[in-house]
């Protein structure tokens, strides 16, 4: 009798990731309370880089983040620095599990980039994809986004309008690795961009420093958004590239909502909708072909089978 198949090794770390970048939803929106957008997102990327430095220097590739500290400084800004300033904005106006589900839009947004830019021209089961997924976006915008404050006086189209701003960056910045920073080591991009994203943030985190003193908990919560959802996310993100390939590293994004919602609802009370669920499907469906994880049968686009 054959034994069963052993789970790939690399199968811990994909779940673990989701697990983590899922509850940094959670984390940044009850930081976001007490300090504001700009220092959260700017205490997150000066102790991710503080995280990551002394890793660096232990490797012995401090020689590499010299050589390439421009590309990867300024990668830095578009791959962390802008998106987690829009995210941290967006958290003051809509939930953790809606930004989470938008997230899953990053893939999307990485394949439309890569088109017009890269010239990577999408076959039709992918730019059926993009379409897919834009239209989930669409529904999901429709049903939460309002320009006119409410009774509250939150306005949360321009949080939702951030928030994809945001993930539109994560796919220039991935863009921008694809074309420029291959054969730069992992350790060295992952450091050196939150070292940029920091420098960059830091006059904007200092200006609109909180005026009253904040929590140990909201201090507990970014010591674990740098720690913990950047600098070790880092790690095991471009570990889980060696191990499994780009892919497979790529759907963990599928996965992230799963777990921020989760977070959401369980921990911060949350409401999540049968409709923000349907959203949510339409756009990992849309996703999936985009990014060609998924392909749509051969009757629908017309390629031809395969030959005898």
């Amino acid at each position: 009798m054959s034994k069963p198949d052993k789970a790939p090794p690399w199968l811990v770390d994909f779940f673990l990731l989701a697990a983590v970048w899922g509850s940094s939803f959670m984390f940044m929106r009850i930081a976001v309370r007490e300090f504001g957008a700009l220092p959260t997102a700017g205490l997150r990327v000066l102790i991710g880089a503080l995280f990551l430095i002394p890793i660096l220097l232990s490797k012995g590739q401090s020689a590499a983040l010299r050589r390439h500290w421009k590309l990867t400084f300024g990668v830095g800004l578009l791959n962390s620095g802008i998106p987690f300033a829009c995210l941290t904005f967006a958290l003051l106006s809509i939930s953790s599990g809606l930004s989470a589900i938008l997230n899953a839009t990053v893939p999307m947004f990485g394949a439309l980039i890569a088109w017009a830019w890269l010239k990577d021209r999408p076959s039709v089961s992918r730019l059926a994809g993009l379409l897919i997924g834009m239209v989930g976006v669409a529904m999901l915008a429709w049903d939460k986004a309002s320009f006119t404050p409410d009774a509250q006086g939150v306005i949360t189209g321009w949080a939702i309008v951030a928030a994809l701003f945001a993930f539109f960056c994560y796919g220039v910045s991935a863009s921008i690795a694809k074309k420029y920073m291959g054969g730069i080591p992992s350790l060295v991009s992952a450091t050196g961009s939150q070292i940029g994203a920091a420098m960059g943030l830091a006059p904007a985190m200092f200006y609109f420093w909180p005026k009253t003193a904040v929590s140990w908990g909201a201090w507990g919560c970014v010591l674990v958004l740098g720690v913990v959802c950047s600098g070790f996310a880092y790690i095991l993100y471009f570990r889980l590239i060696e191990r499994a390939g780009p892919a497979r590293a790529l759907a963990v994004t599928f996965a992230i909502p799963v777990f921020a919602v989760s977070y959401g609802v369980l921990l911060l009370g949350e409401a999540v909708t049968l409709w923000m669920l349907l959203c949510a499907g339409v756009i990992v469906v849309g996703t999936a072909l985009s990014t060609g994880l998924m392909q749509l049968p051969r009757a629908l686009t017309g390629s031809p089978g395969p030959s005898n």
